[in-house]
């Protein structure tokens, strides 16, 4: 079986490179044409891109989660039940008995201690989803306990316990083979080198060969406790351009094609051995500028950049059946989101308020973004609706994990990126958005806000944390509403669009599951 999928592997290669004849898929591998250059790491304490969650979600567990068969609801994952003391502000959780990880190590308490321990103290870029259970280095471990097969989470702050569980079924929340990856560690690392190119989970996949922008392999746990996966093996090759991957998927050289353009999937209208299918998603697309930058700091700069976005032109154009016009941080279909869209392209007005202002003009800044479609279009079309009043961009492209490493580090200028919620809690985006309580330079933050260098008034700071301990339903969400229109109204963050997902498939791929945010991306069930 190993040197059957080698071969796959090697004959993916050939056909990127054009010296190999097209032929089907085995039918028991499913061959995936993505684009996966923004992976910056695959460690579930360090992976904070949208293509290394989809790694995660198939290849580790949460002590619940939600899984492939819904994703819409929390279910039970490594424990099979839980009690929720809210008074007291600790959850009990009873670890199922039949688990193993891929080394064949039975699932154990300990396990899920270390793997919370490690997310704090690495304190890596999702860190901060745990943290906010008033986690810290030197607490963990008494927030976290074990007795037997049970496990007890305590938390600090006055939260909904529901937003606690969701928290809990987040990425970083992942558990990891403790004996496997302490047996790994260098230098107080705590197994990060050795999981940025391994894997210890007890997912329904393990992994078998990663190479960044290059191959990821990743092979079928036969012992998986939900059951084992129909694919014996699932292989993602890197393909950035989209024309390259409907090649391979047209000419079998791929069963599923991950980032096809409109105008592509259009195309494949009348191929009936392609069907398309469509994913309404979370991620939000935006355009921001630094405020490290003084240059960038003006409010009649983010007013007048409201109208300079031509969101119609776009949505109906190169982006149509990818993105939909949305301008507020939640995303449409999650109950409290705001859905109007006040503003339309208007260049005119946006040349009053910039005259008004006394804004010095012209002015050239540049625009960091994704060198791969459709984000190389936006910066285009960006590039020529701005500089009709005197704002120029130059375009910056680079790969997905260099643009990221660019924004972490706040050495951008103008920036065009999406962001999707961390877990299912309008709190995610939220805390990403609307806060930013401290923005000194060591005071590292995975949020828009601090990466552009934003530090929001401190009425929106308290209304995010209040929105955020509030226990009456429809108030907090009538909070939160409040908040993304003051996000939307002045913010040197400037949201556009909210992603749908076409994906295209031969016709013979059943049961593939993306849902709404990257880590709801599931294999589990495929067949062919």
């Amino acid at each position: 079986m190993v040197n059957r999928f080698k071969t796959v592997a090697a004959a993916a290669l050939l056909t990127l490179t054009g010296t190999y004849a097209s032929a089907a898929t085995p039918d028991n591998a499913l061959v995936v044409a993505q684009n996966i250059d923004d992976i910056v790491s695959i460690d579930p304490a360090q992976a904070y891109e949208f293509s290394s969650g989809e790694f995660v979600a198939n290849v580790y567990d949460q002590l619940i989660q939600y899984d492939a068969d819904d994703t819409t609801t929390l279910v039970a994952g490594l424990a099979t039940d839980w009690e929720i003391d809210a008074a007291n502000k600790e959850i009990v959780f009873t670890l199922r008995d039949d688990v193993t990880f891929h080394s064949g190590n039975p699932l154990r308490a300990e396990d899920v201690l270390y793997s919370f321990e490690r997310v704090i103290k690495l304190n890596k870029a999702p860190a901060f989803i745990l943290t906010q259970l008033g986690w810290t280095p030197d607490n963990v471990l008494d927030m976290v306990t074990a007795d037997g097969n049970q496990i007890t989470v305590r938390y600090e702050g006055e939260f909904a316990p529901s937003f606690v569980m969701n928290v809990l079924a987040s990425r970083p929340a992942s558990v990891v083979d403790a004996e496997t990856v302490k047996a790994q560690a260098v230098d107080g690392d705590m197994g990060n080198n050795w999981l940025n190119r391994n894997s210890a989970g007890t997912g329904p996949f393990k992994l078998r060969t990663y190479r960044p922008a290059e191959l990821l392999i990743m092979d079928a746990n036969p012992d998986y406790f939900a059951g084992a996966p129909a694919m014996d093996s699932v292989i993602i090759r890197h393909v950035a351009e989209a024309a390259t991957q409907r090649l391979l998927l047209t000419s079998g050289d791929a069963d599923i094609a991950m980032n096809l353009t409109p105008d592509q999937v259009s195309g494949l209208a009348d191929n009936d051995d392609v069907k398309i299918e469509t994913f309404p998603q979370a991620a939000v697309h935006f355009l921001s500028f630094n405020q490290k930058n003084d240059a960038l700091t003006s409010e009649a700069l983010w007013e007048a950049a409201r109208y300079l976005v031509d969101y119609n032109g776009m949505a109906d154009s190169f982006l149509n059946g990818q993105m939909r016009v949305h301008q507020a941080f939640w995303p449409a279909g999650f109950p409290g989101a705001v859905t109007e869209t006040p503003y339309d392209y208007d260049p005119e007005r946006a040349r009053q308020i910039l005259e008004d202002a006394g804004f010095e003009l012209p002015m050239t800044m540049t625009l960091d973004v994704i060198n791969s479609a459709p984000f190389t279009d936006m910066a285009q079309a960006l590039q020529a609706t701005f500089a009709p009043v005197g704002l120029n961009f130059e375009i910056l492209p680079g790969t997905g994990a260099q643009v990221i490493t660019k924004y972490r580090a706040r050495t951008h200028e103008a920036m065009l990126l999406y962001w999707g919620p961390d877990f299912m809690d309008p709190h995610s985006n939220a805390k990403a958005f609307s806060y930013n309580s401290d923005n000194s330079d060591d005071n590292y933050q995975s949020t828009t806000t601090w990466r552009n260098g934003w530090q929001p008034s401190d009425e929106m700071n308290e209304m995010t944390m209040a929105a955020l301990r509030e226990q009456d339903a429809d108030e907090r969400l009538e909070m939160y509403k409040q908040l993304q229109r003051g996000v939307q109204q002045s913010s040197p963050i400037v949201i556009m669009f909210q992603a749908t997902k076409q994906v295209a498939m031969t016709d013979d791929v059943q049961g593939f599951v993306n849902g709404a945010i990257s880590d709801y991306v599931f294999y589990r069930l495929v067949t062919k």
